[in-house]
């Protein structure tokens, strides 16, 4: 990875955020402020702002939208967190939401992020065609179709084992389908089509998810910022309860290598999307 390229993206994202909630007064966005603020490597906004780049776009328009999802992921994080879901007391090595503001306010909190990625959107100097699209991409990516369900048949696998399709399938909704509309809203400030880059990003969104089920097992709590084996104590399939450790990390190079192959006509443009595939590979947190 160009850490380099990477911080010179991260930093641009982490300056758009400020802008949006720094002047913002109030327990909600104290509360949202806390989330929003508490680190994370902005994955998704950094592929929106590598996509548009490297198809030749424009990247005040992609980093307005990557923030915007952002956002998104930010208010699915607070909502994963809650008692009533994940029941977790840590994210990134601070206490979740919840914890701090209680879950009224966390619920709100997320609440809250949703409707401004669509303020975000809505708000910005874009043409109406590019809205629209932007829109549509947003939020059928977080949708009952994407995010939303994904965590539904993720609150299913603790009641019951899960097929392979029916995990292959959870994963492309709840962890996918976000990394997918990154890439999108990439392609289309690019004014092209969405669905371009969208074998790299499918392939990129199952190696990501594939790489946390090994980490919670194999991972450093101390450097994950969270508690490692919940899965295991909430009787989740994975790809390692599913597979075993050996197969879910041949899955996982073999979804790299997927997302590699899938960028290849990009040439020398595309050389940052492969380093976020191999970066994804061999992370640690």
């Amino acid at each position: 990875m160009n850490s380099f390229t990477y911080d010179k993206y991260l930093n641009k994202v982490n300056d758009k955020l400020h802008e949006f909630l720094d002047s913002k007064e109030g327990r909600i966005y104290d509360a949202c402020r806390y989330s929003l603020y508490a680190g994370g490597k902005r994955i998704r906004p950094v592929l929106t702002l590598a996509s548009c780049n490297a198809l030749g776009g424009r990247e005040n328009e992609a980093l307005t939208l990557g923030c915007s999802l952002e956002m998104i992921h930010t208010y699915s994080l607070i909502h994963d967190d809650l008692p009533c879901m994940d029941n977790d007391d840590l994210r990134r090595g601070n206490p979740t939401s919840h914890k701090v503001f209680g879950e009224a306010t966390a619920v709100l909190a997320g609440d809250a992020f949703l409707n401004m990625a669509c303020e975000t959107v809505v708000s910005a100097d874009f043409d109406e065609k590019l809205t629209v699209k932007a829109l549509r991409i947003l939020f059928n990516a977080s949708g009952c179709s994407g995010m939303i369900g994904g965590q539904m048949l993720d609150m299913e696998g603790e009641t019951r084992p899960l097929s392979e399709e029916e995990l292959v399938l959870l994963h492309q909704m709840k962890t996918g389908a976000l990394i997918n509309a990154a890439v999108s809203l990439g392609a289309v400030c690019a004014d092209k089509d969405e669905c371009i880059l969208s074998e790299y990003s499918s392939a990129l969104g199952l190696a990501f998810q594939i790489k946390d089920d090994i980490l919670d097992v194999e991972g450093n709590s101390k450097i994950l910022g969270k508690s490692t084996c919940s899965d295991l104590k909430n009787g989740k399939t994975t790809f390692v309860s599913l597979y075993g450790m050996d197969e879910a990390k041949k899955r996982l190079r073999d979804e790299t290598e997927k997302a590699i192959a899938a960028i290849e006509f990009l040439g020398s443009r595309g050389e940052f999307l492969k380093d976020m595939a191999l970066y994804l590979l061999t992370r640690q947190n």
